[in-house]
Parts: C-alpha cells; sequence; structure tokens
C-alpha cells in the first residue's frame, strides 16, 4: 500500500467527516453551554474504523511528512483534519505538533494562548469594520487578493456608559460569553487611561482542568481571570501655562519610556503591560513592557523608530513594546532592545501586528485593541 493511496484515501475520510459534522453544526449550536465538551474525542463509529488500527509507525510518518509539508495557511488545514480523523490520530499529532515558541507556527486554538517564538515574531495583520465595530485578526503577513485569510481572532467593540468592553471570539459572527469560541475580553476604565485584559481560562488551572471530564465542563463555561493590565499616561499640561507668567513643563532630554511614536509622529502616552511572568524566565515577578524609544532622524527632524517596512502610514496607534528590566536584572542590551510587540497601520482599517515571546497572540491582540478606543484624559 503506498503513501499516495493512504493520504488519498484520508482525504476522502476527512472530506466525509466534514460533510456529515456540518449538517449537524445547527444541532450543536443549540445545546446548552455546559454539555459542549470540545476537547473530548467524538463518539462516532469511525473511532473503531481501520482508520484507528493504523501501525504507529506508519501513522507518525504520514502526520510527520503532512507537518513538515505545510507550514502556512490555508494548507495547514490538513494538519488539524489529521486531528480530527480519530483518538489515536489526534494523539500522535498532538505529539508531533510543538508549540509557537519552539516552531514560530499556530496550529491548534490552544496556540493562540501560547507565548510566541523566541527568534522571529509571527506576523498578523488586523482588520477594522467600523460599521459592524468588529476587529478581525488574520494570520499572514497582509491582506491576500481573494481574501483567503486565516482568521485567528475577532473582537466586537462593546459601548457601555461607564466603560468600553471588547469581546474576544475564535469565529468573527459569535461573541456571546457563553459560547465556546469566546476566550476573553478587554475592559477600560471610565477615562479609557486603564485596561484589563480577562481570560476564560486561569493558566495555573490550564492543566488540571484538561485532565477531567468535569474539568473540560467547567472550561466551558464562561469565566474571567484578570491576567493583565495596560496603562496609558495622562497627558496634561497645567492650566497656569497660559496665564501671563505661566510656563509648560518643558523636558530637556527623551526619556526612556516614550509613548506611541510612528515613523514620523510622536505622541505623549505610555502604554505598559504588567502580567504574572513566573514561569518565563525573567527575573522580576512580574513582567512589564514599555514603548521602545524612537532616535532622532537627522534628514527627516524627527524622531521615528525603525518598523523594517511592516508600518507605511503615520498614527498616534503606532508603538513598539520592548521590556522595561531594572539595570541590576542583568538582562543584555540586546535583549532589552527586542521589540516584543509591534502594532501599525499600513491602509485605511489595515493594521499589522506582529508579536514575539513571551506574550501570546490573544494577549497582543487585547493590547492593540486598546488603542482603538476613545481616550478623552490622553488627548
Amino acid at each position: 500500500m503506498s503513501l499516495k493511496f493512504l493520504v488519498r484515501e484520508w482525504r476522502e475520510l476527512r472530506d466525509a467527516i466534514r460533510r456529515k459534522n456540518r449538517g449537524k453544526g445547527k444541532h450543536w449550536r443549540n445545546r446548552a453551554r455546559s454539555h459542549i465538551a470540545p476537547d473530548l474525542a467524538p463518539s462516532e463509529p469511525i473511532e473503531q474504523g481501520k482508520w484507528a488500527d493504523m501501525p504507529p509507525e506508519l501513522l507518525l510518518d504520514i502526520i510527520q511528512r503532512v507537518e513538515e509539508s505545510e507550514k502556512s495557511w490555508p494548507a495547514r488545514n490538513a494538519v488539524v483534519a489529521c486531528a480530527s480523523v480519530c483518538k489515536s490520530w489526534r494523539d500522535v499529532t498532538k505529539e508531533i505538533v510543538r508549540t509557537p515558541e519552539e516552531c514560530g507556527r499556530l496550529t491548534f486554538p490552544i496556540s493562540l494562548k501560547q507565548p510566541g517564538p523566541r527568534d522571529a515574531p509571527i506576523q498578523c495583520f488586523i482588520r477594522r469594520d467600523r460599521a459592524s465595530s468588529t476587529f478581525c485578526l488574520y494570520g499572514s503577513l497582509a491582506p491576500s487578493e481573494d481574501g483567503n485569510d486565516k482568521l485567528l481572532l475577532a473582537a466586537k467593540k462593546i459601548r457601555k456608559p461607564t466603560s468600553t468592553e471588547f469581546v474576544i471570539s475564535l469565529v468573527a459572527d459569535n461573541f456571546s460569553r457563553s459560547s465556546n469560541t469566546y476566550i476573553g475580553r478587554l475592559r477600560s476604565n471610565f477615562m479609557g487611561t486603564k485596561f484589563k485584559i480577562y481570560d476564560n481560562q486561569s493558566s495555573d488551572d490550564a492543566a488540571a482542568l484538561s485532565k477531567s471530564k468535569s474539568g473540560r465542563r467547567l472550561h466551558s463555561i464562561a469565566c474571567n481571570y484578570h491576567t493583565a493590565t495596560i496603562s496609558y499616561e495622562l497627558n496634561t499640561i497645567p492650566f497656569s501655562s497660559i496665564q501671563e507668567g505661566g510656563t509648560a513643563p518643558t523636558p530637556m532630554s527623551l526619556p526612556n519610556s516614550v509613548a506611541r511614536t510612528s515613523s514620523f509622529l510622536v505622541s505623549e502616552r505610555k502604554a505598559q503591560l504588567a502580567r504574572d511572568c513566573s514561569s518565563l524566565k525573567f527575573p522580576s515577578e512580574s513582567l512589564v513592557l514599555k514603548n521602545k524609544s524612537p532616535r532622532w532622524h537627522e534628514q527627516l527632524q524627527c524622531w521615528c523608530l525603525n518598523f523594517k517596512g511592516r508600518v507605511t502610514v503615520a498614527s498616534v496607534k503606532n508603538f513598539q513594546l520592548v521590556a522595561a528590566v531594572d539595570p541590576s536584572d542583568n538582562v543584555s542590551e540586546a535583549e532589552q532592545e527586542r521589540v516584543i510587540l509591534q502594532f501599525g497601520k499600513i491602509g485605511k482599517d489595515i493594521f499589522t501586528m506582529d508579536y514575539s515571546y513571551p506574550i501570546s497572540a490573544f494577549q497582543a491582540f487585547a493590547i492593540c485593541l486598546s488603542s482603538f478606543d476613545t481616550k478623552p484624559a490622553c488627548e
């Protein structure tokens, strides 16, 4: 039996499963939320079919070849399809597919909450829809001509009397917090100067919840765990500065934490991210990200940041975040200058987002969403 024959048979089986699940989609959506357990293996007769009895060595070789050949979406959908055949295929696929930190690729939904790679960032882009107040994160360098981009995350902006909330989901047409596609939210204070990121799963309890049947049900309930805080510095000028003889604050040197900048514009905002990183091999208890300090451009006569071609439109939303470390932490200068998150505008309602270790795609997306909210105290 040749490898081509096995692959062809597997693809036919995959298509049959998809057609069968498509007809059951409405039935599953109408079920109560607590009954949905995505991590459980489906109790279909195919689980005990001939594909489950394939020799482990042959199965390992097939999935390894598929994983190595399909490195980007939409072709990488074949790797996910391998994990959907049966339990034995799913177990082998999970063993082969590595985390984004190790391979720099996003495969399963859980990859969106795992830290990015250390050596090179994962490059994505965000599309804003003003009419529906939605924001979609896609896993590609820039929008494609055919529009066949891989949707990673979607968020909907909801204005409330005292705050603004961004509900983050795995799909762009369902933002219900009782849905199994809900993964977290971002909430602001009244002035728009502070944002809190809430995850639907605690990082401390994630392992324990995924090991038991009751844990899977508990995971399916919409919970909110505060995992990060984003702060914007107030852009205040004393009223006395406009009175006779008054003076405005005149800094004589550039501080280390200059805020949001673009290639041509400088804003006096500052965004910081503080999150628990006890397991991320950083010397301090919490990680704080600050805006990277721009450099003076002699020809343009302005402060600039090097976005390496990923940002083409000047905007106050453009920024780069680096780790804010204390000199006593003994962190190399190269690590201090390494950009962890980069966000910038490339067209009307189109923005690029590049992130790397130690933050995840979910955290990076939430940080970028905070720049889309109105901040009257910072204007």
